[in-house]
Order: structure tokens, then C-alpha cells, then sequence
């Protein structure tokens, strides 16, 4: 071989990992955002990345997912997406509802898939849930609107507590407003008496419970959170120590020995989000992609946790469970 011809052999070995580095790094950068953590049971990872894969998107291998998980600090938020925006993220998957505004606020390019529990429409998200407009879309799953119904299913398990508390964590603008409205109009058609308690820390979980027995509080109602969902075992560990019904918006606290849940389906929501930021990925427009309404519901009461409770489950309401747990 010609000393010319070896040089220029090497050369071109030696460049050959900087080529495919510069590949890799070519790779669209999806901003993911969760207010749950990562081992949360509703299994936000796993669940958004089945619906990416979906479109023929693997991550790793044809995409980049930066994962977000603000575990209830939502006071990271504007700093976040500040920064995702000066990076230029192929997509921003903005699955909880307090980070979609931000989004929407911080860009008007990038485009925005939200997984919101609220209006899109009254959030400013898009024009109309059948055409969107602008640079965001994604999936409405009604948890706020629940919210009344599953007050009504704790008062026919508790008909007799007069006096219900409502867990709301303050971060979590938009849902604690949303869920406070509803279910205050729902304690005025039942006639029971409200107390608001927040938490926004584990320590402060604990501190709302011992509240509760202080103030002879007799179920409480937590509102739909990601950072409280991280806490499913915590919370069912407390109200079975201060012995409280309390109502969850979803399975995995009864689950875990919870009294009822009634919410949504939670994880389909992360599975519906990638898969449209898959689909934009591929050459949709937001603007094209309609907002998907989450209709499908969740009952679950553990028979088990009633028992010890000393609560009778009525025939009707047991009628219309999707689950029910009973270990014996």
C-alpha cells in the first residue's frame, strides 16, 4: 500500500466515529414533562414511549427523549421550558396540565403536545378542540369534570360525614382551582361541609392527615395530582393508621389498599401523547391534529379497605364498579 493511500485510509477511520457521534446527535430532541416521577405506578415513561412507538419511533435509535420529572416542583416550570426553547426541541410533550400554559407562552414554533385535565379551549391551548390552530395539540382527559362524580360516590360510601376534606397541592394551579369549584358545587347539592387542606411535600401529606383527625374531618378527597400519585403508598398508609375514606383519582391507590378511585385513564393519556408527537414527528402539523377527548373511566373500591373502614358498600354503587378488590 502507498504511504498516500494509508494516510488517507486512517484519516477516514479516524473520522468515522466523529460522523456517526454527529448522526447521534442529529437525532430529534423530544422535551418530555411529567409531574410524576419516574417509578410512578401509572408508568409515564413506558406508557409514552409505546405510543411513539407506535409511529415507527424508537427511542434511542430514531429519536432523543429528554425526560422532565418535576415531582411536584412546579416552580421549575418557566425556567424549563426556557430552556427547552433556547435548544430548539424537535417537540415539547407537556403531559400535565399546569406545564402546557407555559409552554404555549414561551413558544409559538416548537411544536406543543399537551396532556391536560382542564378546557384546552378556556387554557388558550388551541382555537377549538376540532381544529386546533397554532402550534399545540394533544389530549383532554377530563379529570376536573369527574370531579363532582366522584365526590357523589364518596358521599354514598360515607352518607353520614357531614364534614369532608379536600387535598389540593397549591403548585398545581390549575388543577386545584378547577377541582376546588367543582367539588364545592357538589358539596352544596349534597349538603356537606368543605375544608380545603394542601400539601405540596411528603411532610406535608403527613401534616394534613393528623388535621384531620384534630379536626374530626371524617373522609377526605384528593385532588388528581402527579406528585401525589408518587405518593399512592404514603397515602394509603395514613388513612389507614387515622382510619378515613378517602376517594383517589385513580386505581393505583385502591390498588395499594385505598378505599375507591374514580378518575381516568391515566396512563392511556401518556400513550396518546406520544403517539401525536410521534405523528408530528413524522410531518403532521398541530394545527391538523385534533384534540383527543379521554372518555374512558375508572371505578375501582377495594371491599377490603370498606370493611375495615366499618362501611357498608350499597348494592348500587357496587353495581357499577369496574374493579373491585376483595383479598381475603
Amino acid at each position: 500500500m502507498r504511504r498516500r493511500d494509508f494516510i488517507a485510509g486512517f484519516c477516514g477511520a479516524a473520522a468515522w466515529p466523529i460522523a456517526v457521534g454527529a448522526q447521534q446527535q442529529a437525532l430529534p430532541v423530544i422535551g418530555f414533562i411529567s409531574s410524576e416521577a419516574p417509578d410512578s405506578p401509572t408508568r409515564p415513561g413506558a406508557a409514552f414511549r409505546q405510543g411513539l412507538n407506535e409511529t415507527g419511533y424508537i427511542e434511542g435509535h430514531d429519536v432523543v427523549v429528554e425526560y422532565h420529572w418535576l415531582d411536584g416542583a412546579y416552580d421549575r416550570l418557566p425556567s424549563l421550558m426556557a430552556d427547552l426553547v433556547r435548544r430548539r426541541v424537535a417537540v415539547i410533550a407537556a403531559a400535565v396540565t399546569a406545564a402546557a400554559p407555559v409552554a404555549k407562552a414561551a413558544t409559538t414554533t416548537i411544536p406543543i403536545v399537551f396532556g391536560v385535565a382542564d378546557d384546552p379551549v378556556k387554557l388558550g391551548l388551541v382555537a377549538s378542540l376540532a381544529r386546533p390552530g397554532g402550534n399545540a395539540t394533544g389530549v383532554n382527559f377530563f379529570v376536573q369534570e369527574i370531579s363532582a362524580k366522584r365526590m357523589g360516590l364518596l358521599h354514598g360510601l360515607v352518607p353520614k360525614a357531614a364534614r369532608v376534606g379536600v387535598l389540593i397541592n397549591p403548585g398545581n394551579v390549575p388543577s386545584s382551582e378547577s377541582t376546588l369549584r367543582d367539588v364545592a358545587g357538589a358539596a352544596r347539592v349534597l349538603g356537606v361541609q368543605i375544608q380545603v387542606l394542601k400539601a405540596s411535600t411528603s411532610r406535608e401529606i403527613e401534616a394534613a392527615f393528623a388535621t384531620l383527625r384534630q379536626e374530626h374531618v371524617e373522609a377526605l378527597f384528593v385532588a388528581p395530582d402527579g406528585f401525589f400519585n408518587s405518593r399512592h403508598v404514603q397515602f394509603v398508609t395514613l388513612a389507614a393508621a387515622h382510619a378515613i375514606p378517602v376517594a383517589y383519582d385513580n386505581r393505583t391507590y385502591v390498588e395499594a389498599g385505598g378505599l375507591m378511585s374514580y378518575g381516568p385513564d391515566i396512563a392511556g393519556m401518556y400513550r396518546q401523547v406520544g403517539n401525536y408527537t410521534g405523528r408530528i414527528l413524522n410531518g403532521a402539523k398541530p394545527s391538523d391534529l385534533p384534540v383527543i377527548q379521554s372518555t374512558k373511566l375508572d371505578f375501582a373500591i377495594n371491599l377490603q379497605t370498606a370493611r375495615a373502614l366499618g362501611l357498608t358498600v350499597p348494592a348500587d354503587v357496587l353495581s357499577i364498579a369496574d374493579q373491585v378488590i376483595e383479598l381475603r
